[in-house]
């Protein structure tokens, strides 16, 4: 089994809720209305279309399995979705991660086993605060 990393820095802001049912997000924008209930980190420093090409190609495989660690200060956790052959990863600000199978330029990881309304609500709170979320990404395939 061989793994692939990537890192992405992004903060909070004071209109995260955490409150989406089925998918969580970050962004390169800079700005969150009351709307985006799924965004849980804004001025991230890559978009999907970003990521290294090397963690791209891996994670875009029905056998990839994607281990994303959330930390902003001390409080951390580990969500666990799948990869897609369908994957695009083109979009140039968004990378979500989904309960359901969907795909689309945006997405990064599906059947993904927590969602913005099941992370830790001290994590949400910290967002609110402006800290700063460090996104490590871990892609396993065999």
């Amino acid at each position: 089994m061989r793994e692939i990393h990537a890192t992405i820095r992004c903060r909070g802001h004071p209109n995260v809720t955490g409150r989406h049912p089925t998918t969580f997000e970050i962004t390169r924008e800079e700005h969150l209305s009351c709307q985006g209930d799924c965004i849980i980190g804004i001025a991230a420093d890559t978009g999907a279309s970003g990521l290294p090409s090397a963690f791209a190609d891996a994670l875009a495989s029905d056998k990839a399995v994607l281990v994303t660690r959330l930390c902003c200060g001390e409080c951390c956790v580990t969500i666990t979705s799948q990869g897609s052959r369908a994957m695009t990863l083109d979009h140039p600000t968004d990378l979500v991660w989904r309960r359901s199978d969907y795909v689309c330029g945006r997405t990064v990881g599906i059947r993904s086993d927590a969602t913005a309304r099941e992370l830790p609500r001290e994590l949400i709170i910290l967002l609110q605060g402006g800290a700063e979320l460090v996104v490590e990404m871990t892609v396993r395939v065999e």
